[in-house]
């Protein structure tokens, strides 16, 4: 096989590999119900359960998280309050606001900038980068963030830590409201 022959079946295989990992498109969840709004399932206390795997799928963490959440118009506030299974607490609060019909903007402490995101249908894609601290060193790390309503109740977080462009770690959260 003669060298650029050898060159355009590496860029075939690499274009093929890469179409491959492409992300869920948002607008592929126009038709799904339930709705997801942010300022309704985003609202009251709430409690979350999950836990983060490396890059080789291994569980490497499990935290549980107590949620309050508040909207006034716009803008809300959800304040976590995050328990590991060492026994580390951290909290994070969000400052949200509804920039659009279905898109948000927020910030926190811990997130480097402003993250972006926008429903469609029952999933919310949120993206965003943050600096995380591993073994008293301090990573900036991308988010992709993707939410699933299950119903009124009920929601499935699964976000992709990326780092590079490669995937470096994958967060599993399962969220739910607390009955008032």
């Amino acid at each position: 096989m003669n060298k650029l022959l050898k060159k355009v079946v590496v860029i075939l295989i690499s274009s093929l590999i890469l179409l491959s990992c492409s992300s869920p498109q948002l607008k592929n969840y126009n038709n799904t119900t339930p709705n997801l709004d942010l300022t309704e399932f985003f609202n009251g206390e709430l409690v979350a359960y999950g836990m983060v795997l490396n890059r080789g799928g291994e569980l490497t963490r499990r935290f549980n998280v107590v949620l309050n959440a508040s909207w006034q118009g716009n803008e809300g506030v959800i304040d976590e309050q995050f328990i590991f299974d060492d026994g580390e607490k951290t909290t994070r609060v969000w400052q949200l606001t509804k920039t659009g019909d279905n898109s948000y903007q927020g910030t926190a402490g811990d997130v480097i900038g402003v993250a972006y995101g926008a429903t469609s249908g029952s999933v919310l894609h949120w993206q965003y980068d943050m600096t995380i601290n591993i073994d008293d060193t301090d990573y900036e790390v991308s988010l992709d963030d993707w939410m699933y309503l299950i119903d009124d109740n009920r929601l499935f977080n699964k976000t992709d830590i990326m780092k590079f462009g490669l995937k470096v770690g994958e967060l599993v959260l399962y969220i739910e409201k607390v009955p008032s």
